[in-house]
């Protein structure tokens, strides 16, 4: 239990806000009588109400002042959420816990008085309990703060207090990693196919190579590059493929992928 979240309202029912909303009543944090989402969408709404036991909001200003304010709407969207959201009325929650890539605590801090401002960013493999999250509190929230947000996502995998400076980097490597990795798991599996295998084969040796190799990292404790030249023998396969991608300019690719999610993260602030 986390009883300091004290009663919660999260902003957006989609696929992130559900996944919170799983994660905190799987860890038995907060009971859903005492969390309320707001959702647009009326047959999301109904989902919701039916799967997890909480009430659904259709606008985020039907629902009275919580202790705790997720948010879970795309950056995109953050400025008119948050200016409805406050128009007309103090709202002034204890901490308000942001999902948003790019939207700095500063900007979150012009719409609140007297409230906490958290800025994470989660990946979507919290949607599994899988998630690796970074938790930044804004100028003036207390360090007490950013552990409680830390021990809030991670009943939802891993997570970590940064400086906010770093967070962009953050959405350049765990933010948008997912899907860097799925691209690397369909190609490889493409690969596989051009190669004799069936599709739905060479998808399953891609997915389990990629996910086994990721356990046998973490849980061996071996670097990326001691796990490299472990599997590689002279004048082998590895070798033969290992040289033809670094040719081909992947490795290269990749860092300018990350770099560009980076800048693209600035820019939405």
């Amino acid at each position: 239990m986390l009883p300091e979240l004290g009663d919660i309202l999260i902003i957006g029912g989609g696929r992130m806000g559900s996944a919170m909303l799983a994660g905190i009543l799987n860890a038995g944090l907060v009971p859903a009588e005492n969390i309320i989402v707001a959702e647009p969408g009326e047959a999301r709404r109904a989902f919701l109400e039916a799967e997890y036991g909480v009430h659904c909001v259709a606008d985020a200003s039907e629902a009275p002042v919580p202790c705790t304010c997720l948010l879970a709407v795309k950056p995109q969207m953050m400025r008119e959420v948050l200016g409805n959201l406050t128009a007309g009325r103090e709202f002034s929650p204890k901490r308000v816990i942001s999902i948003a890539a790019g939207i700095t605590t500063k900007l979150l801090a012009s719409y609140f008085t007297n409230t906490n401002i958290i800025r994470v960013m989660p990946n979507t493999p919290l949607i599994v309990g899988c998630g690796m999250v970074a938790v930044s509190p804004g100028e003036g929230t207390p360090a007490e703060e950013a552990e409680l947000a830390r021990s809030l996502f991670s009943c939802m995998g891993d997570a970590i207090v940064i400086d906010e400076s770093l967070q962009d980097s953050v959405v350049a490597l765990s933010g948008s990693g997912p899907a860097y990795f799925a691209l690397f798991v369909q190609e490889l599996a493409n690969a596989g196919v051009e190669l004799g295998l069936d599709p739905d084969v060479a998808l399953k040796l891609s997915l389990k190579t990629m996910s086994g190799t990721s356990a046998l990292l973490e849980q061996t404790g071996q670097t990326p590059e001691e796990l490299i030249e472990a599997v590689s023998s002279p004048g082998g396969t590895t070798i033969a493929a290992l040289d033809a991608m670094r040719e081909g300019g992947v490795a290269q690719a990749i860092i300018e992928g990350a770099k560009a999610a980076s800048r693209r993260s600035k820019e939405l602030s």
